[in-house]
């Protein structure tokens, strides 16, 4: 094992109910629409992966703004001021690091693994949440944070770990990802990577069949669901999926 790499929105910080979803509602009341995306929708709407991608996916079932001209254009703005919005609430310290991130990405740095973000969030908002919550030092030590639109496609499709994989200079089979949802997990799958999933509030009843783990936490002590060794026993071993949830 060389790389360590993680998803960050349910992986870093559980961030899509309380951060990203009332950062939508948000913009849409300061637009003045009339869409509220309510936690069980929103829940559906997180199966389309990407902000932009789910605000088309959802005008084109319900309806554009009446008043839309320039789709692409309307998308872009709306999502700009979502992710101001959003950053706000990060900077508020509203959004509190998931339980065993701090820890194992401290075995990692002690142990000079590569350290990665592959994330298909916005830029600002990613980098915002690894500088602020993380802090600037484990943030500096990072090799990388890919996120936003630096690739094409958004997962499942493995573009963003391909690129990850080209610009850490390893190979796949050398590389652990954590992951909290399906299109994560198989992203990080189809481009040969060993995946670890640690089950978020919105992901919890996803199908996680081809994890080569799986928890309901990275946990801390007492309560340590995988450790650094934990995941490099799975690359070593090169063994399939098992559930500890």
């Amino acid at each position: 094992m060389k790389a360590l790499i993680f998803d960050c929105d349910g992986v870093l910080v559980d961030t899509e109910r309380d951060g990203h979803r009332v950062a939508f509602n948000r913009t849409f009341a300061q637009k003045g629409y009339d869409f509220q995306w309510d936690i069980d929708l929103y829940g559906e709407l997180l199966k389309v992966a990407g902000g932009k991608e789910r605000m088309k996916h959802y005008f084109d079932r319900v309806g554009w703004p009446g008043d839309v001209i320039d789709k692409e254009s309307l998308i872009k703005e709306l999502h700009g001021t979502k992710t101001d919005f959003y950053m706000k609430i990060v900077e508020a310290g509203q959004l509190p690091l998931r339980c065993g991130v701090v820890r194992l990405i401290d075995e990692a740095l002690a142990d000079g693994l590569l350290l990665a973000v592959c994330s298909t969030s916005n830029e600002r908002a990613v980098n915002l949440i690894v500088e602020k919550l993380l802090g600037r030092k484990r943030k500096d030590r990072f090799a990388a944070i890919f996120a936003g639109d630096v690739v094409a496609h958004k997962k499942p499709d493995p573009e963003i770990y391909n690129l990850a994989e080209k610009e850490l200079g390893v190979e796949p089979a050398e590389c652990v990802v954590i992951e909290d949802s399906r299109n994560g997990l198989l992203a990080a799958k189809a481009a040969g990577m060993y995946c670890v999933v640690t089950k978020s509030g919105y992901t919890k009843a996803e199908d996680f069949t081809e994890a080569d783990h799986v928890v309901s936490e990275l946990g801390d002590p007492p309560n340590v669901e995988i450790t650094l060794q934990d995941l490099k026993d799975i690359v070593d071993k090169g063994d399939g999926h098992e559930d500890i949830s």
